[in-house]
């Protein structure tokens, strides 16, 4: 089979370490290629992270297989923009065979027509002791490249705006994929001594700033379901979220410690708050523990070997 994602590991994101799991879920069972583009190699499945930027992949093997299991798994960007304009994108919506979101709210953005073939799949990481967090300053860490949808300039106005008497500090961790945030990012890094831009990090790296952190805030305009959300709870590290849809579907509709998408004062009370009330800290604590069974690694391998194995069956072919 062929896992197909347009970020390949030199990319480190999330599209790549989600189709990188999957593989090694899959591989001690059947035979698996990660491949940026499917150029007509053998296989039996296909799974496409992304509808749109997948979207030349998956018409092809739909036009090469019509028989064959065909798996399109929907990022935040597709469910919460491409499909709703993108003609690509819907179309991919349609050949699928089976279609894969990453939380609970994902089935509400698809077309009532097209739920039935739809399956909520959580993404996992493994779960890691908190790390060693410092004294003198309350970190909070906000992991990912800074582009758009991430929405990177609420964490600096967040930085800018706390009151005189918060010892909060935030750590920004990723790539600057969007020139003109980065230069933000170094603006605001000079002006703001509660601000860091540290950059882009391996994947380990990232994980170990949050784990030293206190919070990990996640103000994303639109989420699929968020890598850093997950392993922040797997890391026994509470998280402060925009309240767009894919991060609801990872919290749950009742967390408190969300706040409206763009708001920047409401984040920056938020995380005051935690600082400043121990109470609402271990509200947090205890809201992410009742969370973190769903982002255990031996549900999202079950899932996703329940999920070739079921469409091999349907479609009656062997695997190769």
């Amino acid at each position: 089979m062929a896992i197909i994602t347009p970020s390949l590991a030199d990319a480190n994101t999330g599209n790549w370490h989600t189709a990188a799991r999957w593989a090694r879920f899959l591989r001690p069972r059947y035979r698996v290629r990660v491949l940026k583009a499917w150029n007509g190699e053998a296989a039996d499945v296909l799974i496409a992270l992304h509808a749109r930027r997948s979207a030349a992949s998956i018409e092809a093997f739909a036009r090469e297989h019509p028989e064959r299991p065909l798996v399109v798994v929907l990022t935040g960007t597709d469910l919460y923009r491409d499909i709703r304009t993108d003609a690509a994108a819907q179309r991919s919506l349609e050949l699928a065979t089976r279609l894969v979101v990453l939380q609970d709210r994902g089935p509400d953005a698809l077309p009532a027509a097209l739920r039935g073939k739809c399956v909520v799949i959580y993404q996992s990481a493994p779960r890691l002791a908190p790390g060693a967090r410092r004294r003198t300053t309350f970190d909070v860490a906000v992991v990912g490249h800074l582009r758009d949808e991430k929405d990177p300039r609420l964490a600096m106005r967040v930085a800018e705006n706390l009151p005189d008497d918060s010892h909060i500090r935030v750590l920004h961790v990723g790539d600057a994929l969007d020139p003109a945030l980065g230069r933000a990012a170094r603006s605001t890094e000079r002006r703001c001594a509660r601000y860091r831009w540290i950059g882009g990090l391996p994947h380990g790296r990232a994980r170990q700033v949050m784990r030293g952190a206190r919070l990990l805030l996640h103000p994303s305009k639109m989420e699929g379901g968020a890598q850093a959300v997950l392993e922040a709870i797997q890391s026994g590290t509470p998280v402060i979220a925009s309240d767009c849809a894919g991060n609801v579907g990872m919290l749950g509709s009742g967390y408190p410690g969300l706040f409206p998408v763009g708001d920047a004062g409401a984040a920056a009370k938020l995380l005051h708050r935690a600082e400043s009330d121990a109470r609402f800290l271990r509200a947090l604590h205890a809201a992410c523990k009742k969370r973190a069974a769903l982002f255990d690694p031996e549900r999202e391998r079950r899932a996703v070997l329940g999920l070739v194995d079921n469409s091999l069956a349907k479609s009656s072919r062997r695997p190769r």
